[in-house]
């Protein structure tokens, strides 16, 4: 369920360049007006609210800012609108430019954790100038700049040698330590901000990034895991207190790194499922990376259509009824 894909520990879970990495948005692009009018009836309802169909109809930062790039993209300035205008109004708690990461319609206070998740702060960042840019609107390219910059300010540690990406303000660091998401690195969104405002440090983000997603590779197939854990000595291993597991988060690590042209960040993820392919085995929904244990059942759509993008294997084209699933192969399809 997706609560247990984000929780962890006491963590329950401006503007851009014309020339930016996956292209400005283009309407007319085939495989975005494929997905993009289905998404929004499907997944986006009056308030603008992206619903997670598959977790009891909540909603998450993360899932604001996807619905935001997906409507830049398509050319959907309304939606695009609705979307962000629902996020500020919600998800903002005070003075903080960043986003509370959850959002549980059910609750007397639907709000209850006001801790972000740094993927969806970067998501959000990321529309938000890419929308500024295009439709010429300089607020957007105002409260891109502020998110960047508090991001920068707030989710950062240095750690091993490295400046990192914490996954959120509060719950993922200790003495000597600290828990980190290999797929929380959106790197499209990274190299976007590091052409946009190269004086802001971004630049250091990705370089850093770069090197940690190196070393966060496990098992005889280097797998990247959900969660991990770098020590100050600058040793990476999965996460102690979560399964060892290549699954629903880290199937993201591929995805963004093949819309920002970056595929050798998540090549041996690229040949681990060309090798299933070839052996006419079924790609599954999690690897146990200490094991080799494998689940009894395949990846979504979603995943399915990452390993279609980085691999170059046919894929379905119908968009999955479920939120992740269907989020996945939305941004798979903007390459």
């Amino acid at each position: 369920m997706r609560i247990g894909r984000r929780k962890f520990g006491t963590f329950l879970l401006a503007g851009l360049s014309t020339a930016c990495t996956i292209g400005a948005p283009r309407a007319t692009a085939a495989k975005e007006s494929l997905h993009w009018p289905l998404f929004k009836t499907r997944f986006l309802d009056s308030s603008g609210r992206i619903v997670d169909t598959g977790n009891n109809r909540i909603s998450h930062s993360e899932g604001q800012g996807y619905g935001m790039v997906l409507a830049v993209k398509a050319g959907d300035r309304p939606a695009f609108d609705k979307i962000w205008r629902w996020t500020k109004n919600n998800l903002r708690q005070g003075g903080n430019p960043l986003f509370a990461w959850r959002y549980d319609p059910r609750l007397p206070q639907p709000v209850s954790d006001p801790n972000n998740a740094t993927d969806g702060d970067l998501l959000i960042a990321w529309a938000l100038g890419e929308a500024g840019q295009v439709w010429g609107v300089p607020s957007l390219l105002t409260e891109a700049r502020v998110i960047r910059k508090a991001v920068l300010a707030r989710l950062t540690v240095d750690l091993g040698g490295l400046k990192l990406l914490l996954p959120g303000e509060k719950g993922f660091l200790r003495e000597g330590a600290a828990t980190l998401n290999p797929s929380y690195y959106v790197w499209p969104a990274l190299e976007s901000f590091a052409r946009v405002a190269p004086g802001e440090g971004w630049q250091q983000i990705i370089i850093d990034g770069s090197a940690f997603l190196t070393r966060a590779r496990f098992g005889p197939a280097g797998l990247p895991t959900d969660w991990v854990e770098m020590l100050d000595t600058g040793e990476v291993r999965p996460a102690p207190d979560r399964e060892p597991r290549f699954g629903f988060d880290a199937v993201r690590v591929p995805l963004y790194a093949a819309l920002a042209g970056r595929s050798g960040l998540a090549r041996p993820v690229t040949e681990y499922w060309r090798s299933r392919l070839a052996a006419g085995a079924f790609v599954p929904a999690w690897v146990d990376v200490k094991t080799g244990e494998v689940a009894e059942y395949s990846a979504s759509e979603g995943v399915l259509a990452i390993v279609s993008l980085v691999t170059g294997t046919p894929a379905g084209s119908s968009l999955s009824s479920d939120y992740y699933a269907a989020v996945l192969q939305s941004m798979a399809a903007l390459r």
